[in-house]
């Protein structure tokens, strides 16, 4: 036998716990109790037991005891209880109202027969309070051996308080089995994962813009879909349910409105580059090795040094999360509206010719809705023209030079508009 606890605990509203899942919650009182026909060791909640004193508040007598086998019952404790107790993990300890302090008693986790023996109950209830200078009015024995599980017992009734604590937990509903046990914890998983699921397609739907995404632009997500979004996502959900033909149309477009408009169409190595993806060839060099298009871009004395303002898209309302339910009262999803800041030039190059190795790619989707994207941002400020020329190809009209890229413009690089930063250039990867 031995003793981890000897000596005085301090208790509150007449309560001190074991607790075996010290990151769980407490029972409550109505819980700790419930189908027992005994009031002073709360046993209805595995790895839990709800220790009740006649004090109210103060320090009492208690002694902890843990024995290989049950210890012979002795005449001098007044009111004695038995319950069967299995810790839910290898951390089981007598723990004061609030978590103020905590004894570990070391038990492994296995079923046990808990004793709970009182003296001066009566005494500790009228007293209700006791100081540092008043003498002990009750004292506790709790005592562990190791037994098979079976019902709750009273041993012995004496106190008026004894009595009043057992009737109140025979006026209790009997617990839920194990079975239904099991089946709540499910039923509130299930309500908490489907309430996640349900903040995420909240949300998704937002950033969608105002639908969910196909299956074929869920599978689209490694492209600058994301990035298309905010300017333009009807057509970015019309690309995604367009047929195949009309994606590789549309790439093709991008590709072609992209170095137009940055001024590439008459270097005979992006000419031939074009004229490969209308042909369904692969692409000639430079555009066959990874560094080749970006090392000719730099050493081709022929490429016109063109900019344009950058492209942004319209504003929209920023999030707002629906309001939180029971089963998610912390999930809070923020956005913040776009901070208004001075707009950069960037180089017409350097998103063009990605737009053309993104035309190439095998996956129509893909293949149009990165050149799309590369594109946009090389026409730049005029994005929205553009745009209606891609929307006329998914509405099955053939494609025509916009007026804009027909007049006439220089090929070195446009003024600074007011507000506008110096030229940004995009790495090598577009």
């Amino acid at each position: 036998m031995r003793r981890p606890v000897a000596g005085e605990v301090r208790v509150h509203y007449s309560q001190i716990y074991v607790q075996s899942d010290l990151d769980g919650t407490a029972p409550g009182l109505g819980q700790a109790f419930a189908g027992q026909s005994g009031g002073l060791c709360g046993a209805a909640v595995p790895g839990a037991l709800w220790l009740v004193t006649g004090l109210h508040t103060g320090s009492v007598g208690f002694t902890v005891e843990v024995h290989d086998e049950a210890p012979p019952p002795t005449p001098d404790w007044e009111d004695v209880v038995e319950v069967s107790f299995r810790p839910v993990s290898e951390d089981t300890s007598l723990v004061q109202w609030g978590g103020e302090a905590a004894w570990d008693l070391e038990l492994p986790v296995t079923d046990y027969r808990v004793r709970y023996s009182a003296r001066g109950m009566d005494k500790g209830r009228d007293l209700d309070t006791r100081t540092a200078k008043e003498p002990q009015a009750d004292s506790y024995l709790l005592q562990f051996w190791p037994a098979p599980p079976r019902p709750d017992q009273v041993i012995r009734q004496t106190s008026r308080n004894a009595f009043y604590r057992h009737d109140y937990a025979r006026g209790l509903p009997a617990p839920p089995t194990p079975e239904q046990r099991a089946e709540a914890e499910r039923l509130a998983r299930q309500a908490k994962e489907q309430a996640a699921e349900d903040r995420r397609l909240h949300y998704e739907r937002w950033q969608w813009g105002g639908r969910l995404p196909s299956e074929a632009l869920r599978g689209a997500r490694q492209s600058n879909v994301l990035g298309l979004l905010p300017f333009d996502s009807d057509l970015v959900h019309t690309l995604g349910a367009a047929n195949p033909e009309v994606q590789h149309t549309v790439a093709l477009l991008a590709a072609r409105r992209a170095c137009e408009a940055a001024g590439l169409t008459d270097l005979p190595w992006v000419a031939g580059a074009l004229a490969a993806l209308e042909a369904g060839r692969p692409l000639p060099p430079p555009f066959d090795d990874p560094a080749g298009p970006w090392e000719t871009l730099r050493s081709d004395p022929r490429v016109p040094d063109t900019s344009v303002l950058e492209a942004v898209p319209p504003e929209h309302p920023p999030y707002q999360p629906p309001p939180p339910g029971p089963d998610d009262p912390y999930a809070v999803v923020e956005t913040f509206p776009r901070t208004p800041r001075a707009l950069h030039r960037i180089s017409q190059p350097h998103y063009a010719l990605p737009a053309v190795l993104a035309a190439a790619g095998p996956a129509p989707l893909v293949a149009a809705l990165d050149a799309v994207w590369h594109a946009l941002n090389t026409c730049g400020e005029h994005y929205p023209e553009f745009l209606d020329e891609i929307w006329a190809v998914c509405a099955g009209a053939a494609p025509e030079t916009p007026k804009w890229q027909r007049e006439s413009r220089p090929t070195g690089r446009a003024p600074k508009q007011a507000g506008a930063q110096d030229e940004a250039t995009p790495g090598s990867g577009g």
